[in-house]
């Protein structure tokens, strides 16, 4: 879907077999938080905007705001403005950008702000790159003196988004505690130089080359990933996840299930490429391709392309699938990148 800011948008994401993960993500975080040794005071929202989450993991909290099945975001302005009136060091907060804009509303520069990244849309330079490494910022902004900076919250027309065309927009900054490693950058383009477009093809040749009939090819969004099916004469989507076979489109703009229902009985691989300047190759932007799907393709047939420009800006890359044991198999693997014509290079994952 691109993202369900809206009831309706998000009610036909659950049709079609979405599930909300902010719960299961608050709660690693905070099963983090618990292992810190240091004085707490935590305030949460009420019920489901984190009360019972905080209770799971074995806090006692103050809660604010009124108990509702179904949350709005006015709620979250609204709980956000009592927390900040409560002089809290820190706000956390679990979503994605539209979240993030709704706390901005409310908090703007008064208090440090910090995103546990729960959303489809994330291009705010406030989310941690993991619950796991939320916890870790957290502590250290509350207990060990990590600096603030001046964070860029973003978001996009989700409408335009599901038509194929990107259109950001920055809203405005908010206070969010700094730590490069651990913290996100907002979500930059690559450059579409002359060099770069020679990149694409060159790796675009190769992975068609090796191209193997009747596999299925789960392949993500990308301008890199685009130019193999340009170069098929196959109309593939920009910013959604396709699947090829026999070098022919045969499933456009897919998402979990059908890729599962796809993949039955059949040998497939995962192309996918990394995201903008985050250098996330799973979690971010391609949540269609879940910890289910990489599971059942295997980590043998996952296939990285990236050109060597986009390399460059990375140190490494990025994982975050929501499920902690396959993000760690991940890690201990590191990746091989397709980088050019018959050119891989290994790439570390953190």
């Amino acid at each position: 879907m691109k993202g369900t800011d809206g009831k309706a948008v998000l009610e036909k994401a659950i049709s079609l077999g979405a599930k909300p993960v902010a719960s299961q993500r608050a709660e690693t975080f905070l099963a983090e938080l618990a292992q810190v040794k240091g004085s707490l005071r935590l305030i949460v929202g009420a019920a489901n905007m984190g009360e019972a989450e905080a209770e799971k993991c074995g806090f006692k909290a103050d809660a604010k705001g009124e108990s509702r099945n179904d949350t709005t975001p006015e709620d979250t302005q609204k709980v956000a403005g009592e927390m900040v009136a409560s002089g809290v060091d820190l706000l956390v907060f679990c979503g994605g950008d539209g979240t993030a804009r709704d706390v901005l509303k409310a908090v703007g520069m008064k208090v440090p702000v910090l995103g546990v990244p729960t959303g489809v849309k994330m291009h705010s330079a406030v989310f941690a790159v993991t619950p796991q490494a939320a916890a870790r910022v957290a502590a250290e902004y509350l207990w060990g003196g990590l600096p603030v900076r001046e964070a860029e919250v973003m978001d996009i027309d989700e409408e335009a988004f599901r038509q194929g065309h990107l259109s950001a927009e920055l809203y405005g900054y908010t206070l969010s505690p700094y730590e490069p490693h651990l913290i996100q950058g907002n979500k930059l383009e690559s450059p579409a130089t002359e060099s770069e477009v020679r990149n694409q093809a060159a790796i675009a040749v190769y992975v068609i080359e090796e191209m193997k009939p009747d596999v299925i090819y789960v392949i993500g969004p990308g301008t890199t990933t685009r130019t193999i099916s340009d170069l098929l004469d196959q109309k593939k989507t920009l910013l959604g996840v396709d699947l090829f076979q026999n070098k022919k489109i045969i499933g456009s703009d897919v998402n979990e299930r059908q890729i599962l229902e796809a993949l039955k009985g059949k040998t497939a691989k995962i192309i996918v490429t990394p995201i903008g300047g985050q250098g996330f190759i799973f979690g971010r932007g391609n949540q269609q391709i879940s910890a289910k799907v990489i599971r059942e393709v295997g980590f043998e047939n996952i296939v990285v392309v990236a050109t060597k420009s986009k390399l460059d800006r990375l140190k490494s890359l990025r994982v975050d699938t929501g499920d902690l044991k396959l993000d760690s198999e991940f890690r201990a693997r590191g990746a091989g990148v397709v980088t050019d014509y018959k050119t891989t290079s290994k790439i570390a994952i953190e």
